[in-house]
């Protein structure tokens, strides 16, 4: 509970990738990790501001080894491009970038937003650097959930229009999504004996640019009750970081899940089923037309 990003162990030679690094909890995550040695790839959606960014974080670790390169987690395409400027080993993957209660809208490729951007995309991006991670000695993969998660249950039905739609559902939908993956690619993972791990995080309530703008007086509380988004990081810091750190779990705020040191939590009962996460993987491999070569 009293674990800080002071305490997260040398990390000189190790390369992490961060999607939507460029605020919040990707740009505390980027911070933290070149504070400790590691190369960071920062990506962006925005390639001018993913610069300005990499420079903001050498002000503040004039030693971080940082860059950006350009990805959209929404295009399955972008993600490609990525991936393809990827050679190296990767040690950490941080499955971080994300979108939330944001009016229906479809993403370059037919599908719901937030379920392009949060899991479709994070699930290409994981298949298309799987290689590099193999070629990492002990890699993770952390992917980035929400207490929304509880909220819902998974279904891919009307994931390519707006029938039904409702935004915090949508965004629940998504990051239940986060956790099924993980726990799908915990399993299999383990079942051939890889030194990668899969583990996921959540940031409990942190002040990030997710909230919506306009969200009111409701908003503007939620806001002032959270946690900085350097605090908010912790829990995905130390999945990716911590040597007691396992393959399969989940860690989120000490504090009622709301905020405070990361803390090992219990899988959520939406998120335990088996049949549900092979689902899920199988429609996710006919989606992106991309699976995993284990």
């Amino acid at each position: 509970m009293s674990w800080k990003s002071e305490n997260i162990p040398d990390l000189t030679g190790r390369i992490a990738v961060i999607t939507g690094a460029t605020s919040g909890l990707g740009l505390s995550s980027a911070k933290a990790l070149a504070a400790k040695g590691a190369h960071v790839i920062m990506t962006a959606r925005n390639p001018a501001k993913g610069e300005a960014v990499v420079e903001q974080v050498r002000s503040m670790v004039p030693e971080a080894s940082v860059e950006v390169r350009p990805l959209d987690t929404s295009s399955l395409e972008s993600v490609k491009a990525f991936a393809a400027t990827v050679s190296s080993p990767v040690d950490l993957l941080l499955n971080n970038a994300g979108i939330m209660a944001i009016p229906f809208s479809q993403s370059v490729d037919g599908y719901e937003m937030h379920i392009a951007t949060n899991h479709l995309g994070h699930f290409a991006l994981t298949a298309s650097l799987l290689e590099s991670l193999k070629a990492a000695p002990a890699a993770r993969v952390v992917t980035i959930s929400s207490v929304a998660a509880k909220q819902t249950a998974m279904s891919f039905e009307d994931i390519t229009t707006e029938t039904g739609y409702e935004k915090w559902s949508a965004y629940a939908r998504s990051k239940l999504a986060n956790l099924l993956f993980t726990a799908e690619l915990d399993r299999r993972l383990r079942d051939v004996g890889s030194t990668i791990s899969a583990l996921a995080a959540h940031p409990g309530l942190s002040d990030t640019n997710l909230f919506p703008q306009d969200s009111g007086r409701v908003g503007g509380i939620v806001k002032k009750l959270a946690q900085s988004a350097d605090a908010g990081a912790l829990p995905q810091l130390f999945a990716a970081t911590s040597p007691t750190a396992r393959s399969g779990q989940y860690y989120g705020p000490s504090f009622a899940e709301f905020r405070g040191g990361p803390k090992l939590l219990k899988t959520p009962n939406v998120a335990v089923s088996v049949a549900a996460a092979q689902a899920l993987w199988t429609q996710s491999v006919d989606v992106t037309g991309l699976d995993f070569s284990f």
